[in-house]
């Protein structure tokens, strides 16, 4: 690694950190994935054991903490497996501050290469027993929130509509814990989605507030062996074709007076009562 010690954030070589829109980042290398940005040394080794290849490191000048030392040492080896140099960055704390809007408890950020997209038939080909459709869910918050409970409650898959915030923006992936990369996901036009299922067999409900709609304990809904759970917009929820398509239609059972909760609440509670109980 070459370590480099900048003086200020305008620094051109680093102006991906700085200067780059998320979006941007993603489009910077088409027809090529492009780049994304990870925070925090948690979040980056995940990142780098799910294969993900670092490009540059930005941190805060000071000693290294152990968790950044971990870092440090994966990196290592995969510059002289692949023949490398990473540059490191160092900033002082005012000029960290001002380039994430607050101080990082351990800061650290690591510009890394996006993958090619993976193929909706080949993923859903393989043996899943739950997955999570997010259809159309914006916020970068509520999609790591919803990653990070998919992945500590047994979610084989996570499937996201064109609609979706990305998830491997910053503040998702951050909020996720990492957890981005430790659990299968893939993006895809609703229709392509919901033929994928269809054809590979997945029974699907849309959690909705209607009339004919089940609890989320119902047990002929609790006893499917290949479930898609169909998560909506924190706006407006699913859209009507999108539920008529669905086998069942079930809801979180609530206090009168209280409708509904937050997507991510949502999706904890029924990533738990849903989860496949078979051997």
């Amino acid at each position: 690694m070459i370590k480099i010690i900048i003086d200020t954030i305008e620094d051109q070589r680093i102006e991906e950190f700085h200067k780059k829109r998320e979006r941007q980042l993603k489009h910077m290398l088409e027809p090529a994935p492009g780049y994304f940005i990870t925070e925090s040394p948690l979040v980056i080794l995940r990142a780098l054991k799910a294969g993900y290849e670092p490009v540059k490191i930005l941190r805060e000048a000071g000693q290294i903490c152990n968790e950044e030392q971990d870092v440090f040492e994966f990196i290592e080896e995969y510059e002289r497996q692949n023949n490398v140099e990473i540059s490191v960055f160092e900033a002082e704390e005012n000029q960290f501050r001002t380039l994430t809007g607050f101080l990082l408890t351990r800061g650290m950020l690591c510009l890394m290469k996006r993958r090619k997209e993976r193929n909706l038939g080949e993923i859903l080909g393989r043996d899943y027993h739950r997955i999570v459709v997010l259809d159309d869910v914006e916020n970068p918050t509520n999609i790591g929130a919803i990653v990070r409970s998919a992945a500590a409650l047994s979610i084989d898959l996570i499937l996201l509509t064109k609609g979706c915030s990305d998830p491997l923006y910053r503040r998702a992936s951050r909020v996720s814990m990492g957890c981005i990369f430790q659990i299968p996901w893939a993006v895809g036009s609703t229709e392509e989605i919901y033929s994928e299922l269809m054809k590979n067999g997945y029974k699907t409900v849309a959690m909705a507030l209607r009339e004919d709609s089940v609890t989320i304990d119902d047990n002929e809904l609790n006893s499917e062996k290949k479930l898609a759970i169909i998560m909506g917009n924190e706006g407006y929820g699913l859209p009507q074709e999108t539920i008529d398509k669905c086998d069942y239609t079930a809801l979180i059972p609530m206090r009168e007076g209280i409708d509904s909760l937050n997507v991510a609440a949502a999706s904890a509670v029924s990533f738990w009562q849903l989860r496949y109980r078979g051997k």
